[in-house]
């Protein structure tokens, strides 16, 4: 199945801005993660499709999966 994956601030250093790419039938975002080496720690926030996700959501063929970092400032 066709998965689009977003990356923003921080995860994109050294990995991608967007990418689409093929991942197996049942795999999770969890699997995702870590096939592109972010662990849980690195996410504050998971969106599939702009809907709130979790990490052993399973993904669908043509989702966007989008990944955000904790936010640092102030």
């Amino acid at each position: 199945m066709r998965i689009t994956v977003r990356l923003f601030a921080t995860l994109r250093t050294n990995r991608f801005k967007e990418d689409t790419r093929e991942y197996p039938a049942g795999t999770t975002v969890a699997q995702v993660a870590d096939d592109l080496k972010i662990f849980s720690g690195e996410l504050a926030l998971i969106l599939v499709n702009g809907h709130t996700a979790s990490f052993d959501q399973e993904l669908n063929d043509n989702d966007i999966l989008s990944l955000f970092p904790p936010v640092g400032g102030g």
